[in-house]
């Protein structure tokens, strides 16, 4: 185990969160609020220490492999949620540690559970803070670092493979450093145009600034006690849009951006991807319609924005869902437990996991009836390797053990099977609100202090696709080979 070489990805952690924590604090200057102060005192002590820590552990050897790669990035997002729950505690806006970690965990996770009853009642500083860290964990502070500080003796591909969401990481462009700059370019045009598309759409600057930063890390962060709801239909439509293609491979729009306009639109996942968003608008549009008595726009914009929201797993509300007809809500689960496609900013089991179990069992169902027949498991025309078979079946039986023992801590606060169910499944699969008491109109502060550390490892789990988290506590990693 390299541990110097860990310590100093540690530090240029610790300097990247406090260089952070001064957007906040220019916004409490901006605002006049007294917020400002906490963040710019802990951004200081975090940056210092981060600098001293890079200084006197620099590495000679920096070569690192995949047990040092899940490790450290485990640790970073350990680190990144306890220091950025510091300015959220310390000013009180969030009296309790506990629930200040949570709310920072959702946020750099992406998840958007909250524990905050009253949004509106929180300083901009402190808004602004918790959609910034959305942004932030969407794409991952760790290929933020890779874009910017190279730094890990050409094998940076390990912490990328650690970090990000799907069952496999490919290089865009032959160097892990332009991958990832190229990745949080378009990541940021995105957020870009999203904004600008909001303000046209007449959403206030600061609203349309944090939402945007929401919408394209599919975290869910809002900035109004009732959600999007507090909008009109034009910003509700503006950010079902972008949260439809959020749920896109970046594969797709780096795809785009070269030109290669053939393997953009023929991914067999972004088509599955597809069908199963608008089927589900659909089925979901016409019950509200024809059985919940909707007009015919409210009930598409409704099942069009919700659908985005849940599937993309950012975790948006437009109407109280969990009073939709049971159909509904049935769907919605569905696409709770689905997620969008790997390689995207969304949570869940991915798209591309969902395809590759489908195909199994076509496979398997043919040679039942064909024994002698040999066919070969091909994804996006390629054979799949047995390697990825492999991990996409022990992933499906790991989420489900972690989902299974979840639900039985959280059953402990006593609370119906509906609400412990969905506070699982939207911590685990990085979702934000679920169904009964964690429903759109509700919150997770009701939640005792073991359920919320048991929801907070869900949801560090489902951002890093539970292995990183696992190798961390795993006593085989830590002994000396």
């Amino acid at each position: 185990m390299n541990y110097a070489m860990i310590i100093y990805l540690l530090g240029k952690i610790m300097e990247i969160i406090g260089a952070m924590m001064i957007c906040p604090f220019a916004v409490s200057l901006f605002y006049h609020e007294r917020s400002g102060i906490y963040f710019i005192a802990c951004g200081a002590v975090t940056l210092a220490l981060g600098s001293l820590i890079c200084r006197f552990s620099r590495p000679k050897n920096k070569s690192f492999y995949a047990r040092e790669g899940f490790v450290v990035t485990a640790l970073s997002w350990l680190l990144l949620s306890v220091a950025g729950c510091f300015p959220m505690y310390l000013s009180r806006e969030i009296p309790s540690f506990t629930d200040a970690l949570f709310e920072c965990i959702s946020g750099f996770t992406t998840t958007g559970a909250s524990i905050v009853p009253e949004v509106e009642k929180l300083s901009h500083c402190m808004n602004f803070w918790r959609c910034f860290i959305q942004l932030i964990g969407g794409m991952g502070v760790l290929v933020f670092m890779l874009a910017l500080l190279p730094s890990t003796g050409g094998q940076d591909l390990y912490l990328m493979k650690a970090e990000s969401p799907g069952p496999s990481v490919s290089k865009l462009v032959p160097k892990v450093r332009q991958t990832a700059y190229y990745l949080y370019i378009i990541y940021f045009i995105l957020t870009g145009l999203e904004i600008v598309a909001l303000i046209i759409a007449g959403c206030p600057v600061f609203d349309s600034i944090c939402t945007a930063f929401t919408t394209t890390s599919t975290g869910g962060f809002g900035v109004r006690n009732n959600s999007v709801a507090a909008y009109g239909p034009a910003v509700q439509y503006v950010i079902a849009i972008f949260l439809f293609f959020a749920g896109f491979n970046y594969n797709f729009f780096f795809n785009l951006w070269s030109r290669k306009f053939k393997d953009a639109f023929c991914s067999e996942e972004i088509r599955l991807y597809t069908v199963i968003f608008w089927a589900a608008t659909a089925m979901i549009a016409a019950n509200l319609i024809f059985g919940y008595g909707q007009d015919v726009e409210g009930g598409f914009r409704q099942a069009f924005f919700q659908v985005g929201s849940i599937m993309t797993t950012a975790g948006f509300s437009s109407a109280d869902f969990d009073l939709w007809p049971a159909l509904c809500r049935e769907i919605l689960i569905l696409l709770m437990l689905i997620g969008g496609c790997a390689g995207s900013t969304c949570g869940g089991i991915k798209v591309s996991r969902i395809l590759i179990y489908l195909k199994t069992v076509g496979k398997e169902l043919s040679q039942l009836c064909h024994p002698r027949s040999v066919k070969v498991l091909k994804v996006e025309g390629k054979a799949l390797p047995h390697a990825v078979l492999r991990s996409a079946n022990i992933f499906l039986i790991t989420y489900s053990l972690i989902f299974v023992i979840s639900m039985l801590l959280v059953a402990l606060d006593g609370y119906d099977h509906t609400t412990n169910f969905t506070a699982v499944a939207s911590a685990l699969g990085n979702i934000g609100p679920g169904f009964s008491l964690v429903g759109p109109t509700r919150n997770f502060a009701h939640f005792s202090g073991l359920s919320k550390y048991v929801l907070m490892f869900d949801m560090l789990a489902g951002r890093l696709e539970l292995f990183p988290l696992l190798v961390l506590i795993s006593p085989a990693t830590w002994r000396r080979r």
